[in-house]
């Protein structure tokens, strides 16, 4: 390719400030130094997670910034070192890094690396390579990476050990959604929860990563899936891919939790949040039963600040657990996830709502913050 070596000019989202729209930018994408890949986003989707740093009320977030952890591409070009890629594979990059030589990446139990900070908030670490520089540059001012991937741009700049090679017939505008959503909540059933067979679930948030998260209830064998959202426009995908009631807890005259109680006669085996705000994860502790209930948190509210949990909840045999990136050891799994899909394992489609082109990113902001898409892909 004509490009390798040199820097290329290119169109961005960037955020310039909290609280304000992208700006669509051209900015300047420097070569990748050692150990560095320089993709070429073909397709990217959004995630909740995306729309973090720009709420005003998530103090933790670095500007300028250039957004998006849910994309895949093609390589353009490797840098030094780098022996796992070649320029024009297909790549999906990764917010989990997988090192494979640390203590978690040589570890079964989990799928962190120590590439990662273990005390930040995962949206505000590798936010620089690991020179400690960026490798965008717009105006004349550095821009700050996300999450190690930065897909809001039609070229960005990852370590190797954030990037996993994929099928070369992969549909990249489908399984860029295996960079989170999609794994997330798959991989929270599966991997985390550990979901079995003849068991009873119930998953409260149906966005793209409940949905993926009821596929993983349905694989995993659970013979009773419940769905809770407040938007009972929801259910009708959730019943195609699995759940075999769906509640509005707008809808009902008493907690959520009560109900679910009642019609499991004491609880469900395993609860799954994917909603993240304090009401959806108190009721999905309450909702699991005593004695072997267990709880996984998935999805975080930006402004959640605590849960309180009495000693004694747990005291009656109930755990709690979190999941990050469906607990897939990122390198080694997502090629494999991708050959399931294509396998019709399981259906990326349905979760797709909306494609667009790039250019119409803030309004994919605003359709997903006001709950009418599940997944949009954004393509250049």
């Amino acid at each position: 390719m004509g490009t390798k070596g040199k820097v290329i000019k290119c169109k961005a989202a960037i955020a310039w400030e909290a609280g304000k729209p992208l700006c669509i930018e051209e900015v300047e994408v420097a070569s990748p130094k050692a150990h560095e890949v320089r993709v070429q986003i073909i397709a990217t989707a959004l995630c909740h997670t995306d729309g973090h740093p720009i709420n005003p009320k998530f103090k933790e977030a670095l500007f300028p910034v250039i957004l998006g952890h849910e994309g895949a591409g093609i390589v353009e070009s490797v840098g030094p070192g780098v022996t796992s890629f070649k320029p024009g594979d297909k790549v999906i990059p990764l917010y989990m890094p997988q090192c494979g030589k640390c203590k978690f990446c040589l570890s079964p139990l989990t799928n962190f690396c120590t590439k990662l900070s273990l005390v930040k908030n995962p949206i505000v670490d590798q936010e620089l390579m690991e020179d400690k520089t960026s490798r965008f540059t717009c105006k004349g001012k550095p821009i700050y990476h996300f999450m190690g991937t930065s897909t809001f741009t039609q070229y960005t700049v990852v370590s190797d050990i954030n990037l996993a090679k994929i099928d070369d017939d992969a549909n990249l505008e489908r399984v860029c959604l295996l960079g989170c959503g999609f794994s997330t909540g798959y991989g929270a059933a599966i991997n985390t929860a550990k979901v079995t067979p003849g068991s009873t679930c119930a998953i409260f948030g149906l966005g793209g990563v409940g949905l993926s998260a009821i596929m993983g209830c349905k694989v995993a064998g659970a013979s009773r899936i419940i769905a809770i959202d407040i938007n009972s426009e929801k259910f009708t995908k959730a019943k195609a891919l699995g759940a075999t009631d769906c509640l509005n807890p707008r809808n009902l005259h008493k907690p959520i939790q009560e109900v679910i109680i009642e019609m499991t006669k004491g609880g469900v085996d395993f609860a799954l949040d994917c909603a993240g705000g304090p009401e959806a994860m108190r009721a999905a502790l309450d909702c699991t039963i005593a004695g072997w209930g267990s709880c996984t948190f998935i999805g975080v509210d930006s402004e959640i600040r605590g849960l309180t949990i009495s000693p004694v909840e747990l005291i009656m045999g109930r755990t709690i657990n979190g999941t990050c990136f469906g607990g897939w050891k990122s390198i080694d799994s997502i090629p494999k996830l991708v050959t399931d899909y294509k396998n019709k394992i399981f259906d990326l489609d349905i979760l797709v709502t909306h494609t667009l082109p790039f250019d119409k990113i803030n309004e994919a902001f605003d359709l997903m913050n006001q709950g009418k898409s599940i997944r949009i892909v954004l393509t250049f």
